[in-house]
């Protein structure tokens, strides 16, 4: 009989327990077809090639806490950090295509790609997109002491003191890079990239003033923004965000097209038959409708999937996340530092 750490009675939200092996769909029970019941009859690794406690690490562990409840398996979080993501993505890329060997990760990939920075895999053809967990949004926050309350005075102020102002980065290639790049070049402003090593780092410079600006992850600028040392003055995602109601977008801010989100999901490697990943979506859907889950996603800045995705629309949003930053690489005429 296969065995789970935890009692499903633990784990029961407000809306009820997790049921096994079911899938809620426009308030019905659906039966998993017959022919994915088998999977996974041992327990299944997930390589998140990031640091325990990061924006990746905690969907990973929120959504699969409860897919191993629905499975009957234990998922298994293991942490193979380095190279920007790319040695825990290559051991996935290469592993067997059974479902056994798992990959939760972000668009740190794509850019890799997208700057020409060398990876042992392609972020599309070496993965099956399985299914999206969230969208980690970058905030444009600046020093309060600066005096700027929008997007518009931040621009003025850089175009009256061209090579004066600063923004930071959690490193060269990272999202936050791009966006900054990004924005530089939209506007036709004149600033200096400060790369840190990690969000952190750069925060930390952010808000005692040594540099001016940034687009911060939204994990990382919640707390900062909450205690009032940060002053956002706009979000990179699409829409608004249910957490900073009052804070524009860039669209609304005179900059349409400027989407700083980056996708977090989980990938098997190429060639995983197509049962194994529908199951695997199957599952993930289940935990994505738990309310404990998307509410704390959203305590910790992470935007969650809306339930009722498929595999086949999360490989459009990967094959589109990599053509948008390839094209932002090329526009802004980004460089490797």
């Amino acid at each position: 009989m296969k065995q789970t750490p935890y009692s499903l009675d633990s784990l029961a939200s407000g809306s009820g327990a997790l049921r096994r092996r079911t899938l809620i769909a426009g308030g019905s029970l659906c039966w998993l077809p017959a022919a994915l019941a088998a999977y996974p009859e041992w327990p299944v690794r997930v390589l998140v090639p990031w640091p325990p406690g990061g924006v990746v690490d905690l969907p990973a562990r929120l959504v699969f806490r409860y897919v191993q409840q629905s499975a009957g398996q234990p998922f298994m979080i293991v942490n193979k950090t380095g190279a920007g993501g790319a040695i825990g993505a290559d051991v996935v890329a290469k592993a067997s295509p059974d479902g056994q060997t798992l990959l939760v990760t972000t668009s740190a990939m794509n850019i890799n790609d997208a700057m020409q920075i060398k990876q042992p895999f392609h972020p599309i053809r070496d993965f099956e997109p399985v299914a999206l967990l969230g969208n980690a949004p970058g905030i444009l926050v600046v020093t309060p002491s600066r005096g700027v309350k929008s997007v518009a005075e931040l621009v003025a102020l850089a175009k009256r003191q061209p090579g004066k102002l600063s923004f930071a980065s959690a490193g060269n290639g990272s999202p936050a890079h791009l966006a900054g790049e990004w924005f530089k070049s939209l506007y036709g402003i004149e600033v200096v990239h400060v790369a840190y090593k990690g969000a952190p780092a750069a925060m930390i410079d952010q808000m005692s003033g040594v540099v001016d600006f940034h687009f911060a992850n939204a994990a990382v600028a919640l707390p900062q923004i909450r205690a009032g040392k940060v002053q956002p003055l706009a979000v990179g995602s699409p829409q608004r965000l249910s957490y900073l109601p009052d804070v524009p977008t860039m669209a609304e801010s005179g900059a349409p097209g400027f989407d700083t989100n980056q996708w977090i999901g989980l990938l098997a490697p190429a060639k995983t038959p197509r049962s194994v990943v529908d199951k695997l979506a199957h599952l993930v859907d289940e935990a994505l409708r738990n309310p404990v889950v998307r509410s704390s996603m959203e305590k910790n800045g992470i935007v969650p999937a809306e339930a009722g995705g498929s595999p086949d629309g999360f490989r459009k949003i990967v094959v589109g996340d990599l053509a948008r930053w390839t094209a932002v690489v090329k526009t802004a005429n980004i460089k490797a530092e």
